[in-house]
């Protein structure tokens, strides 16, 4: 088969055997094309799922990514509650409940930079939370107020857990280690848990790098491909470490950070013990290392190139 004649990939090209995007017309064959319609998500977060859930469907049905708050979702087709489209950050397809979906939501002017911030209904942080927002969420500020900002869909948050659209935090390693001990969740990107390959997305794209979903789609995509080494000593501190199905940050000194199923939390190991389970598993060790570029800014932070 020549590349001309390769499907598209169906997780990052919104098409199915009855319905298209309208801008993959000549690109794919299906029954009806048609243009999408752009909401941003108006709730904490919400499961990217590969099929549409149904208390008779549960069955074969995954979480393949999340939405978090403000994050934008182009539908394509909406039925019996669900909203089948493409998630805006990284251009994944799948299925999203339409009651989490607004298009009356004000356009972001900040994204959040905590692991996870609470948004109160006072300027002081002292009443009861109304909901929390989880880092690279969108959300657009209409004021300040001291030490807290309001914000123009309703609330308060601390202000020093935003930061202007465009501003990045360039120290990927750093951000990566503040979802240590958050519980792992397939398809999660920090919501309510997340998983291996969104730990390397979400520090990725707080750092201005953005990146594929997927762990396979970021094995090819992600900074530059670095040979695998015969001694892992050869590894440098913010390589990115694929293996089968699996994916993580190499920290260094035999360290290897990673949302990890075996533990079901975010956590450091030893890169040998790792190494071990996964030949266990798969008869195999790293297949791909990945390296971001970094330069040594004037003060000292990391910044790709």
């Amino acid at each position: 088969m020549s590349p001309a004649d390769t499907p598209l990939d169906p997780r990052t090209h919104p098409y199915r055997d009855d319905i298209a995007a309208d801008f993959l017309e000549g690109k794919v064959e299906t029954k009806s094309f048609v243009p999408g319609r752009q909401c941003r998500l108006g709730t904490t977060q919400s499961a990217v799922m590969t099929k549409p859930v149904t208390a008779n469907s549960i069955e074969g049905v995954m979480q393949a990514s999340e939405l978090l708050f403000g994050e934008v979702f182009t539908i394509y087709d909406e039925s019996n509650g669900w909203a089948w489209g493409q998630c805006g950050h990284d251009g994944y397809v799948g299925y999203v409940a339409v009651a989490d979906l607004y298009y009356n939501l004000p356009e972001p002017t900040h994204w959040v930079t905590a692991m996870r911030s609470l948004v109160f209904p006072d300027p002081k942080g002292e009443c009861p939370a109304m909901m929390s927002m989880s880092m690279t969420a969108r959300v657009s500020l209409d004021r300040e107020e001291g030490d807290y900002a309001r914000l123009a869909s309703g609330g308060w948050m601390f202000r020093s857990h935003l930061a202007p659209l465009g501003e990045t935090r360039t120290d990927f390693i750093d951000t990566a280690q503040m979802f240590t001990r958050v519980p792992y969740l397939w398809g999660g990107r920090g919501g309510l848990g997340i998983d291996c390959s969104g730990l390397v997305q979400v520090p990725l794209a707080a750092a201005g790098i953005a990146v594929s979903r997927d762990s396979d789609q970021q094995a090819d995509a992600v900074g530059e491909d670095v040979e695998v080494p015969e001694d892992v000593s050869d590894l440098r501190s913010g390589d990115i470490l694929f293996f089968p199905g699996h994916v993580g940050f190499y920290l260094g000194s035999g360290a290897f950070l990673h949302a990890s199923s075996h533990g079901m939390m975010v956590a450091t190991h030893s890169l040998a013990e790792v190494l071990e389970r996964i030949d266990e598993r798969h008869g195999t060790g790293i297949t791909r290392v990945r390296r971001i570029k970094v330069v040594e800014l004037g003060n000292g932070a990391r910044n790709s190139n």
